[in-house]
This record gives C-alpha cells, structure tokens and sequence, in this order.
C-alpha cells in the first residue's frame, strides 16, 4: 500500500525562492575582486539569478548543458549556482589549483559551454587559452569598468545580466536531474567527476540543517572559506539561505589579518574552513589580543585539526567542530558536534579527545568497515578496517567513468572511500590511515604515485617513492626519496622543473633524499610503511 500525499519533485531553485520570501532580513556580503564591499539579501539574489537565467538562454544554453565556474566565494558566484541548476543545465566548479594539463583535460571531459571567471583567474585562462576548446564561451565576473584586456571574444558579466527580467519561468525537473559537477584529483591518473542531482544536493543541505544545527540558523552570521569552487563549499551556499543564516563571502582574501577584519567587521558568529586557514587567524587573534567580535564556533575539515588548535580555539570561547567528508559525498560524511552531556560532564583534555577524532555520522549518511575479504567489522572503536559510506548525498559511479565506478563501489552499492578507520559503539569515526598513497596539504590532495611516474622518468633516478611527513602548516608536504640511477644525483631543480610540466606548483615535493634501495614488501611492492617510519621525525626545509 502506498500513502496519498503529494509528490512534489525537490528542486535547488526552490531554497533559494524559500529565502527570499522568508528570510528578509538575512544578507549576503561579498568582498569583491574589484576591491569593494557588496551586500544584499536572498530576495535581491533571487531577482539578478532571473536576469542571470535569461542571459544563459541567450547565451544558448540548454538543459543538461555544462556551465563552468573558475571564481572565488562571492555572489556573483552563488548567483551562478542557482541560475545555471535552476534552469536545467549543470553547475561545473573548476579548481583553479589544477595544473593546466588536469584544467583542459577536465573542460574537454565536461564539455563545458561556458566558462565563468573572476579577475584573479584571467591570467590563467590566458596561459591555456590555446588548449581550450574554440568554441568555449568566456565570461568575466566583473563590471564594464573593470573588463581585462587579452581574452578576445570575453563577455562582461554584468553586462549580460543588464536589462534581463528577473521574472523566469523556471522550468519543473526530475528531481534526479543532474545540477552540479566537480572533479576530484584525489586518485592516480585523470580526475574523475562526482554528478550531484538536484534531490541530493536538496537532501544534503537538509542533512547539514538538521545534524549542525546548532552552528547556524535564523540570524546567525556564516563565513565559508572553504571554496565555492570545491565541494560545494561543504553545502552552506544551499544549507545558509534554507535555514535563514547570513553568508558572508571573503573573496581571495583568506590570510589571517584579512580574515581577522572581515569577521570582527562583519560579527561571523560560524567560520567554515581548513586547518592552514586557521593557522593564519590564530595568528592575528593572538596579535589583536581578542577573538573576532561574535565569533563563536569553527568548523575544521579538509584534514586533520591539530589537537593545538583545537584547544587554541575552545580555551578562547570558540567551539571546534571536525568534520570529515569526500568530494564524492556532497562533501559532509560525520560532524564532531559534541552531545550535551559530553560538553557538560567532561573535561578540556577528555573533550579534546574527542574533538580530534572525525565525529559521528550526519543524518542520511550510513557507515561501515570491512576487512580485506570484504566482510563487515564490529563497530567496537578497536578494530580498523576500509571505511564504505552511502547516502542520498553519496555518488553511485563517477561521471562518464566506468572504470573507476567499477573500482569504487561494493557488491551491495557502498561507495569505498580508501580510508583505513574504526567506529565506536556510539559512532565515533576515526580515521587512521589511508589505503591509498595521497598526501593530504592544506586540505587539498596530492597523489604520490602521480609524482613518482612522472619523477621515474629522469634518466637519473633509477627508483623512487614519494611519501608524506608532517608540516607545522600545510599539515603533511610530500618527500621525495629517491634511488639515484649512478653516480649523480639529480637535483631539486631538475625534478621541479620535470614535475611542473604536468602538476601544480604546490604539489612538488618539499625536499629529496637519497638512497641505496627502497624497502620492499613479500609480495615486492615498495613499502611505505616502513619509509614512513624511517623519516617519521624528517624534518623539512624551511
């Protein structure tokens, strides 16, 4: 027997429309890259993402189309998020920390249409222009005045959106219909692109409302400095106007002093980002001598917040939140929000604890490990195995992509993520190592293997093996160990310059050591285990 109510298909469009009719008095302030403030609330953001629909159907963008974004955390940026899915065409965030060679392979993968940039990215766009498709639209997010030269046929941004209607007739979708699209480089070989739906994209801002709740809601001011053009900025440009949160958009400007201003300015009460951002702000709280005014909670993900800054932030009156989550789960898995009784009852090194471990499971996402058969492990907090995840926010295959669906998911459809952890009996993940050979710095990956096939190919090395060790900063930075082919030892420079002709320039490796062999597995692989203990206290150049 079925129920008889109405099904009403889930749409983005429509927290957006929800925003501006019922939460007036929220805002959205943008530093922009023309060096000024802009603020306005969702309803104004409702009226320019009409104009800005109207100007992609001019443009000639249809539904199922890819639209590309290459920008910073601003409205023009949100104002693209909900245009382009509203519509019926798909948002694609571009990284712009890709190396060229990954940031073509990834346009001509998503046949993209369109490409929308900030000013800062000009110069990039500019360097690969003759690697870009040719019939690749570009437009530049920016006003007639502030127009660049040397991108020929470039259009202005807010030259399209002027004179359009803000009325648009938004079309009813499948709620499975595709909305978003980002590309993870978190593996070997091409990044591989993670199809979000408008159902799962709705699904998890509503998962993140009602598993963080306490950290945003009516009133509440949200600084996201985790990027718009990553992992959906962990949902909150979906999850802030549905629960009537203020958003407060810091542009490139992400180092501590100017994040100091921008939230004591502002009253941030919740700031969203990696560990290296609050390293930056730790920093000039201790240079001012007081927290922001209002600031009251941090959420940290990305990678692992050390337990220094965790106790930093709730010695000073600010709650830590650790978060975990995956490009390919929407991104949010597990939030660290302590329950009452744990807050209340123990103390700063029990909570601490903890806090550093990945917290438990959002609504909508399940958990479990398995051993190496494949078989479920009690959920003990002992035991370690590879963590699986499904949801309604989690990828069921990788976008035009079989072969690394095939290699992801499970008999029964759970999505493996590579992680090595253990849960608790109340839920607690921790995770303890990866199966996979990334190196995670500043919250972004770094695939080892990429760098070691590449680094193979010198005729002076004869083996090599990158691994990570830790950073003050960056929390893990790649070391190149390498076993030299003769006499001479290649140089850092040499590998550098090899190594730049296919990754980006904060994925080199720190430093190189050299050695007679590398350690070798039963089975004759090289084992990382083992070098990972040799250069457990390396320590890197400065």
């Amino acid at each position: 027997m079925l129920g008889q109510m109405m099904h009403r298909p889930l749409s983005i469009i429509e927290i957006l429309r929800y925003a501006a009719e019922i939460h007036r008095d929220a805002e959205i302030v943008s530093v922009r890259t023309e060096g000024d403030i802009h603020r306005y609330g969702y309803g104004d953001a409702m009226t320019r993402v009409g104009q800005l629909a109207h100007a992609l159907d001019r443009l000639g963008v249809q539904a199922g189309d890819r639209v590309a974004t290459l920008a910073w955390n601003g409205y023009r940026h949100f104002e693209l998020y909900y245009a382009i899915s509203g519509m019926g065409a798909v948002c694609h965030t571009i990284n712009p920390r890709l190396s060229a060679e990954q940031m073509t392979f990834i346009v001509d993968h998503a046949q993209d249409r369109v490409l929308f940039t900030d000013l800062t990215f000009v110069p990039i766009l500019q360097n690969i222009g003759d690697q870009l498709p040719a019939d690749l639209q570009i437009v530049i997010m920016c006003d007639p005045d502030h127009m660049p030269d040397g991108l020929d046929g470039a259009l202005c941004y807010e030259t399209l959106l002027a004179g359009q209607s803000p009325d648009y007739d938004w079309p009813s979708l499948d709620e499975n219909t595709a909305a978003g699209l980002c590309y993870t480089s978190g593996t070997t070989g091409n990044p591989k692109g993670a199809l979000y739906s408008h159902r799962s994209t709705v699904l998890h801002a509503m998962s993140v409302a009602i598993s963080m709740g306490r950290l945003m809601g009516e009133g509440t001011r949200v600084l996201p400095v985790v990027p718009l053009f990553h992992v959906n900025a962990w949902g909150l440009p979906y999850t802030a106007p549905m629960v009537g949160a203020s958003l407060i958009f810091p542009g490139a400007q992400l180092d501590g002093a100017s994040l100091y201003q921008l939230m004591d300015r502002e009253r941030v009460t919740s700031a969203w980002g990696v560990p290296t951002v609050w390293l930056g702000l730790l920093g000039e709280i201790a240079e001012q001598g007081r927290n922001p005014t209002g600031f009251d909670n941090v959420v940290v993900g990305g990678s692992a917040a050390p337990r220094s800054m965790i106790r930093a932030f709730e010695t000073s009156g600010v709650s830590v939140c650790h978060a975990w989550g995956m490009t390919e789960m929407s991104p949010i898995g597990t939030h660290g929000i302590l329950p009452n009784h744990q807050r209340n009852t123990l103390d700063l090194e029990q909570r601490l604890d903890i806090q550093q471990a990945q917290g438990r499971r959002a609504w909508g996402v399940d958990l479990k490990i398995v051993d190496d058969a494949g078989q479920p492990l009690p959920h003990d907090g002992q035991i370690a195995g590879e963590l699986f995840v499904r949801g309604n926010g989690i990828i069921s295959g990788y976008y035009n992509n079989p072969d690394a669906t095939a290699s992801a998911m499970d008999a029964d459809g759970w999505f493996g993520t590579g992680d090595i952890a253990t849960i608790s009996p109340d839920g607690l993940l921790r995770i303890q190592d990866r199966s996979k050979d990334l190196i995670k710095s500043g919250g972004e990956w770094i695939s080892s293997i990429d760098l070691e096939n590449v680094v193979m190919g010198h005729r002076d090395v004869a083996n090599c093996a990158v691994i990570a060790v830790p950073h003050p900063k960056w929390d893990e930075r790649p070391l190149l160990i390498v076993v030299p082919a003769g006499d001479r030892r290649v140089t850092k420079d040499e590998i550098d310059a090899l190594l730049l002709k296919h990754v980006a320039k904060w994925q080199l490796p720190d430093a190189i050591e050299f050695v007679d062999a590398l350690p070798l597995t039963a089975t004759g692989k090289v084992s990382k285990l083992t070098l990972r203990q040799k250069f457990a206290d390396y320590e890197l150049p400065n």
